[in-house]
């Protein structure tokens, strides 16, 4: 998954419903969802992915390439993301019928703008983006900022200002720079500290042992990460399908969970342009951010309505709405993580 991905731009009704026909769909509330029937009780799906391909979805090509997906009915077919693709766009106009997400935000403002989108679960149980820095000068808390210069994606420049704001944190006490995707910024001296996603090993490898982590969930803003999605629509009329692909997805996930060498090998096959030993070295965060004691509890996927509403309200508290502030029933629904409890508190 991208560092930082592009899930944190602003949201324009206008631009998306453009993209959406732009992609063959009709952008109308009543028109978004068409679900390609295979047989009497088969369903395709089309997952449009936010970034490009990555460790994230492994689950999801362990329950494809194991035949997961195949007992359930379901034909799954990824689609990736990346520079200059409109995921939500693919999604709202009927091209897919599942949309992941890497960042949370990213969904708020699209229904704050206008687009009727909902998450119905959370691959990720904490999000992995975090402020790297070095020993010689650690940031270890927010209130390490303070006087100091840090470096972060022109995306991510909004989690820095929310997070300063949660801590009482005036933006002026801090230098903001931007950066691209690499981390040389902190090596050099010209930034305290960098900012990545935990599980992109090979980018962090250039901090050597040296490295400092402070998470921005633990610092206080608590964001969902692969957030799986679907228009109102799917969602009211679609539920056995929905119910069946995540029940596939959470199995996917645990056969990951028990053998994660074997779904390495199934996730480089499906996509050659990864590498084998960086991806063994990201399959344990990986796991890691999937299965907590949340997931024991709550199984897989799990999400919590309370920190749907945080992050609605610092959202709004940072006057981030181009639209209506969306309310908890706009952004996220349980029923698909209810319908499938049991297979979910298996696997988690």
């Amino acid at each position: 998954m991208a560092e930082h991905s592009q899930s944190h731009r602003s949201f324009n009704r206008r631009q998306i419903l453009k993209g959406a026909a732009a992609l063959g769909g009709v952008a109308t509330a009543s028109s978004f969802i068409s679900v390609e029937a295979l047989g009497a009780d088969a369903a395709k799906v089309n997952m449009q992915l936010g970034w490009l391909a990555s460790n994230g979805i492994m689950g999801e090509v362990v329950a494809k390439r194991t035949g997961i997906y195949d007992e359930l009915g379901i034909e799954l077919e990824i689609t990736p993301g990346g520079p200059g693709v409109d995921g939500v766009a693919s999604v709202a106009a009927g091209r897919a019928q599942v949309g992941h997400l890497s960042s949370s935000p990213s969904l708020m403002l699209a229904r704050s703008a206008g687009i009727p989108v909902k998450a119905f679960a959370a691959g990720y149980q904490k999000h992995p983006f975090t402020y790297f820095s070095l020993a010689s000068n650690p940031i270890n808390t927010p209130q390490d900022m303070i006087g100091k210069t840090i470096a972060t994606q022109p995306t991510a420049v909004i989690l820095l200002r929310a997070l300063l704001a949660k801590n009482g944190i005036a933006e002026d006490q801090v230098e903001i720079v931007k950066m691209g995707s690499d981390m040389n910024q902190v090596m050099t001296g010209q930034a305290a500290a960098v900012t990545g996603w935990m599980t992109n090993t090979n980018a962090l490898k250039i901090l050597g042992d040296d490295r400092v982590d402070m998470m921005l969930w633990d610092a206080g803003i608590q964001l969902y990460a692969n957030v799986y999605y679907a228009t109102d629509e799917m969602l009211a009329d679609h539920v056995d399908v929905l119910t069946r692909f995540l029940t596939g997805t959470a199995r996917g996930w645990g056969e990951v969970r028990k053998n994660p060498e074997p779904g390495v090998d199934h996730l480089v096959a499906e996509y050659q342009n990864l590498d084998r030993a960086s991806e063994l070295e990201a399959v344990g965060p990986v796991l890691g951010f999937s299965f907590n004691d949340v997931t024991a509890a709550e199984g897989w996927a799990a999400m919590n309505p309370a920190n749907w509403q945080a992050q609605i309200d610092t959202y709004a508290q940072l006057e981030q709405f181009q639209g209506a502030t969306p309310t908890l029933d706009d952004v996220m629904t349980l029923d698909i993580l209810a319908a499938t409890e049991a297979v979910r508190k298996e696997v988690g």
